[in-house]
């Protein structure tokens, strides 16, 4: 039977973490983009993602060949991929019992081969991954390996700069375009659950005394 995701050690670090960086429900972002565009063309695979697994549910951040948003975490590769601190790969799918009779198999996409490198974080959580996807089963080498890896890499830095970006450096408060991206993350959430938003507002006189 298909086996489900284990739940990471630091599971709650790991999810605050994700919150905090305000990617989840966030808009199409050509710096991650590039990336997925760069591993699908040059390994040859139909979908490639970076993706980020949530509490319930795998979000994609950025998606070359696959249409929907997200999908559940119970059936996902990349919640296998976060357990670990290499490339996780399953060559074939319908060898491999965990994922024989996953519906990502069974049905569209039509997952034959998964190659997914996880995502680390500063604080050391693994937050997501950077995969490839082909709907045939295939192989893969020394140079595909190499390639991902470092595309991986340069995702976790792209990931890093909004850390530096969005953070001031004195208080780790949220500057103003840390600000923008949480409010305008909190908007889409709000939004995509019907739900009501407020603000509060403070100005401080003398803050730096």
């Amino acid at each position: 039977m298909m086996l489900k995701p284990k739940i990471p050690l630091n599971e709650n670090t790991r999810i605050k973490t994700i919150r905090s960086l305000k990617l989840l429900d966030s808009a199409p972002e050509e710096r991650f983009d590039r990336l997925t565009r760069l591993a699908k063309r040059m390994i040859g695979v139909p979908i490639c993602l970076v993706s980020m697994v949530d509490v319930n549910r795998q979000w994609f951040k950025s998606a070359q060949g696959l249409a929907v948003p997200e999908t559940p975490r119970d059936i996902s590769f990349c919640g296998h991929a976060i357990l670990g601190d290499e490339l996780f790969i399953v060559p074939n799918t319908l060898n491999d019992e965990r994922f024989a009779d996953n519906p990502l198999v069974l049905d569209d996409p039509n997952i034959r081969f998964y190659a997914g490198y996880p995502l680390k974080v500063t604080n050391g959580s693994k937050i997501g991954t950077l995969c490839i996807i082909d709907r045939e089963p295939r192989e893969f080498s020394d140079e595909d390996y190499a390639l991902l890896k470092d595309l991986a890499a340069m995702a976790e830095q792209e990931i890093a700069a909004i850390q530096l970006a969005s953070l001031d450096e004195l208080t780790l408060i949220s500057n103003r375009r840390g600000f923008n991206a949480l409010a305008q993350h909190s908007l889409n959430l709000c939004k995509r659950t019907n739900n009501n938003i407020e603000l509060l507002f403070f100005d401080l006189d003398d803050f730096k005394q």
